[in-house]
């Protein structure tokens, strides 16, 4: 059976684990912004000039998620115990 504080310290987890994603996703297409832009261009055959926008989705919807399922029920455990 799986207790209060063993659930926090897995939320704990996810969280950083998530964050960290994130940060590194954002360092990566802030500073190869070019190289990424042609390669998901050519993958996924979407236009480069739209490409800003759907990182700029692409990074708002994860940290939407992130915060959702890892970082609240985290908060709300903490203050709980």
């Amino acid at each position: 059976m799986i207790t209060f504080d063993t659930l926090t310290t897995f939320l704990g987890w996810c969280s950083v684990i998530n964050i960290s994603i994130f940060v590194f996703a954002v360092i990566i297409i802030m500073t190869l912004r070019e190289p990424i832009s042609k390669i998901h261009s050519k993958l996924f055959g979407l236009n480069p000039v739209n490409l800003p926008l759907t990182y700029f989705q692409y990074l708002g919807n994860y940290k939407v998620a992130v915060f959702m399922f890892n970082v609240v029920p985290y908060i709300a455990l903490k203050i709980m115990i």
